[in-house]
């Protein structure tokens, strides 16, 4: 039987999906709407806003046939339609409930799998319950702090440490490059490191700082030497700027040895920089992801740095 790779672009993200097919030399064997068939086993892509493993095809003759054919499979299932959407509904109707309250910060992950399928045609259906991420298409949310942050791009930072660091431990030392209005130090403080380093040209403002434990520097992150810095633990950036120029700073703290982890969104203007991006994964050990709070944008991180 044959099997296919699924990746579900991202909406209004497609063409990058696309190029990165083509820069993988990943054949697209079928597609409908915003989901990419390739046929055999591959792993995740960036620009996929989640990825589906292992699909195969699996005809029904009823509504009630496809949700028992599913149940059999497993409990929890994502649907996401690329036509005959009411008859998909009614199927996903008769499945387990999916409970999709936005989570707290740093809440546990879900245990059980998180399925996919999507209704091919009348009587067929495309299902696995093998995926790259526990929740629902790769979607999640959370309950917001509408009061301290000074802006959303907080969420990305939570996110990143809820998903993808859960490990993270309180207490040693990180740094938020480009810090301002604050939002990424916010979130390190919360985390009770004993020291963050807020370094930008413009200051954070002013509740963030009374927070305590931050040891503001009012200068371009671009001109910091990692010699007058104690180890790092978590070298954090949502810095606007070029990717390269983002890829030398992390470079010079890399080749100091002095950070443990590193966390930072790459940017881009107005086309998605393959080139940077690529070298960023040249590093030993790194990875991108694109999360659900993302926009043209993606989050490259290294854990164990010097390890």
């Amino acid at each position: 039987m044959t099997v296919y790779t699924g990746y579900l672009a991202i909406h209004k993200f497609e063409a990058e999906l696309e190029r990165e097919l083509e820069i993988r030399g990943l054949k697209v064997a079928m597609k409908k709407d915003r989901l990419y068939l390739v046929e055999g086993n591959h792993p995740q892509l960036i620009w996929a806003q989640m990825t589906a493993f292992d699909l195969e095809f699996i005809n029904i003759t009823s509504i009630n046939d496809g949700a028992k054919k599913l149940k059999a499979l497993g409990r929890n299932w994502g649907l996401f339609t690329v036509g005959h959407h009411r008859r998909a509904q009614l199927i996903q109707d008769e499945l387990p409930k999916i409970n999709k309250k936005p989570i707290p910060f740093r809440h546990a992950l879900p245990s059980m799998p998180m399925g996919f399928w999507t209704l091919w045609g009348p009587d067929q259906m495309l299902a696995t319950q093998k995926t790259s991420s526990p929740f629902a298409l790769g979607e999640m949310d959370f309950q917001e702090d509408k009061e301290m942050p000074p802006s959303r791009a907080y969420l990305k930072l939570w996110e990143f440490f809820t998903v993808y660091a859960p490990e993270a431990i309180h207490g040693g030392v990180s740094i938020d490059v480009g810090s301002c209005p604050g939002g990424w130090t916010w979130v390190l403080r919360t985390l009770e490191f004993d020291k963050v380093y807020s370094v930008d040209k413009a200051p954070i403002e002013k509740r963030i700082m009374d927070l305590g434990r931050i040891d503001f520097r009012q200068e371009s992150a671009f001109g910091l030497d990692p010699k007058n810095f104690e180890e790092i633990d978590w070298f954090c950036s949502d810095i606007i700027c070029y990717p390269e120029r983002l890829l030398n700073l992390v470079n010079r703290f890399r080749e100091a040895g002095k950070v443990k982890n590193f966390v930072c969104t790459i940017k881009y203007q107005a086309e998605t920089d393959w080139e940077n991006t690529l070298k960023f994964l040249e590093i030993p050990g790194s990875r991108i992801v694109h999360l659900h709070h993302n926009k043209h944008e993606v989050t490259w991180f290294l854990k164990g740095a010097n390890s």
